[in-house]
């Protein structure tokens, strides 16, 4: 008798280990996988740049594990899941869940649609660590602030899962007859761009695994202290890994939690944590990436500047340690976790623009652009999210590079231009003496800017148009 053939529909879960749709799938018979690249219709939730190009890689790493089996098509995944399961004989479709509002509401009518067309569908989580309707406050409420969600809520429900082993390569079935090659996805931009932001990258589930068991280690020793240096390579950079599902939270938490109990490894956990804060807000709150989520802020007078943002974008603001993360972001595709602060706070309370312009640059151009983490984190340093920082929390760039990057090594990579200032004026270049300046080759206006505000009387400005929305 055949075995049966259950359709697994890959999606943000690219990876062969602790993939419980995929287990279960191969559990059960033979495994057709699939991966849709979905037209979606709503702008706002397209890839941006850098994502597209991850994924081109992170796919062709997946069809490598699987031998070239992997179907790839384009379109409605309705009608394509549909198609295949006809096609191929396939009684079953199965997948693991993802949390954005659009994908919820579409896997809903999915499942509906192929169950009234005979195929029976399942999904699993394979994504998070605690979903989000399995936390919640005694009165059944979600909760709002990130320390009790994480120490009340989560650390006293069930452990996060074990992980789950790879399938057996007899269980994948092979496609029996010619799908979308990768390269006709389109997904990598023409501009060079591209090429020169992933070189800065190992992609896939190996390398996730190898960043993952690096980063343990070598650095998890360093990490309650070292991650808020970006000179120093204390933080784990496996955010991308993690939003395109290379590696499951489950792996890195139990692999975390067989690393010496001391305060690194439980603050590297608290920062998982706060990924499931991000899914868990986004899943209470489906606008979180359109809309304040407190109210106040709809009456907040936005200024518009586009000069000012483009300055921003391309890392010419004239305070360097702003300059050196935005260059960063735009050669590596990523950028510390301390800078985004520093960066996000000077385009909103420094420069008084919009959070969600600052977002949808960041959707476009990190590789772990992520829809529930980057507009939670925006709306958290903004002052209008839920355990947000408080309004009147603005980072000055300046002292932020005088504790964080003192000798400058960070910002020096990136901004070359002030290679050769003295760590003194490194991060205040217009306090420097003319005849400094001229020794270390800067010309401020010429081949650096001059600061595009003053970044006290700035502080000032937002602060009162802060404490304005307050009364």
């Amino acid at each position: 008798m055949q075995p049966s053939l259950t359709i697994h529909w890959f999606r943000q879960d690219l990876r062969l280990s602790d993939n419980p749709s995929l287990y279960q799938a191969s559990q059960e018979g033979r495994v057709l996988p699939v991966y849709v690249l979905e037209d979606v219709t709503n702008p706002q939730d397209e890839m941006g740049g850098a994502s597209k190009a991850w994924l081109h890689q992170s796919l062709k790493q997946l069809n490598d594990a699987l031998g070239g089996r992997l179907i790839i098509e384009r379109g409605d995944p309705l009608l394509i899941l549909l198609s295949l399961a006809q096609q191929y004989g396939a009684n079953k479709v199965q997948w693991n869940r993802c949390y954005e509002p659009w994908r919820i509401a579409r896997d809903t009518e999915i499942k509906s649609a192929l169950s009234e067309n005979g195929v029976s569908a399942e999904s699993f989580n394979g994504s998070l660590l605690w979903e989000p309707w399995t936390v919640l406050k005694d009165d059944g409420t979600p909760y709002k602030v990130f320390t009790p969600f994480y120490r009340k809520g989560c650390l006293h429900s069930a452990a996060p899962s074990l992980p789950l082993p790879a399938p057996s390569a007899e269980t994948i079935a092979a496609p029996t007859e010619q799908h979308t090659p990768i390269d006709d996805l389109r997904l990598m931009p023409k501009l060079p761009w591209a090429r020169q932001m992933l070189s800065h990258w190992q992609i896939g589930e190996t390398a996730a695994q190898q960043r993952l068991h690096s980063f343990l280690e070598d650095s998890l020793s360093d990490y309650k202290n070292g991650r808020d240096f970006p000179a120093r390579r204390s933080v784990s950079r496996l955010s991308p890994h993690l939003h395109f599902g290379e590696i499951s939270p489950n792996q890195v938490w139990h692999a975390a939690q067989a690393a010496p109990d001391d305060k690194n490894r439980d603050h590297f956990l608290s920062e998982l944590g706060w990924r499931e804060f991000s899914y868990y807000l986004l899943f209470h709150n489906p606008h979180l990436p359109t809309q304040n989520l407190q109210m106040k802020f709809d009456r907040f007078e936005w200024r518009e500047d586009e000069a000012a943002f483009e300055r921003w974008c391309r890392g010419q603001t004239g305070y360097p340690l702003v300059d050196a993360a935005m260059r960063q972001l735009w050669q590596t595709g990523y950028m510390h976790n301390r800078l985004r602060m520093v960066a996000a706070s000077f385009l909103v309370k420094n420069l008084l623009i919009d959070w969600r312009k600052g977002e949808r640059w960041f959707w476009d151009t990190l590789v772990d652009a992520d829809q529930a983490s980057n507009s939670a984190s925006w709306q958290w340093v903004a002052g209008c999210g839920a355990d947000a920082a408080p309004y009147f929390r603005v980072f000055n760039p300046v002292k932020q590079g005088e504790k964080f990057d003192k000798d400058g090594e960070f910002t020096r990579k990136f901004v070359p231009e002030l290679e050769r200032m003295p760590a003194k004026y490194l991060h205040a270049p217009w306090e420097a003496p003319l005849l400094v300046l001229q020794e270390a080759g800067v010309d401020l206006g010429g081949n650096y800017p001059k600061p595009i505000v003053d970044v006290k009387s700035s502080r000032e400005r937002a602060l009162a148009a802060f404490h304005e929305l307050a009364s």
